[in-house]
């Protein structure tokens, strides 16, 4: 159950509330979501730089919003695991989150001086949070 609640949240933020029945919730976090890719230009930057273009994806993004989205998107990821199924330690459990969103936060702030930029942030906040299913599997 709480592996299913994460990959939603993974695909689109907000939609492993709604797998957990939290549908306002949910709701809320999907449309904070598109704002902070609507006006952060997130998802044209994925696109560029996917296919090659790291410096105009480096200049249609906008850091104001795209800083807020590493820790949005962490804080959403573990809500969805932790509500998904009763017993988790809420304490220790979002120790890899955290680190997640940190690194996201570090990654987006340093992107012009990485070689993959939008691709490199992914797997910065990625890494921490499968770690910590791994880690958190039993609770």
């Amino acid at each position: 159950m709480r592996n299913v609640a994460v990959f939603f949240s993974i695909l689109l933020p907000g939609f492993g509330q709604i797998y957990n029945q939290q549908f306002l919730k949910g709701v809320v976090f999907v449309v904070l979501e598109h704002f902070d890719n609507m006006f952060g230009n997130v998802n044209k930057a994925i696109y560029l730089d996917f296919n090659g273009f790291h410096q105009q994806a480096l200049e249609v993004v906008t850091y104001d919003t795209l800083l807020f989205y590493p820790g949005f998107y962490a804080y959403v990821v573990w809500d969805a695991w932790y509500y998904a199924k009763e017993g988790a330690n809420k304490t220790i459990s979002t120790i890899p989150f955290i680190i997640s969103g940190f690194l996201g936060l570090l990654g987006a702030i340093f992107a012009v001086k990485l070689p993959f930029p939008f691709l490199t942030l992914g797997f910065l906040m990625l890494i921490p949070m499968i770690i910590g299913l791994f880690l958190f599997r039993k609770q």
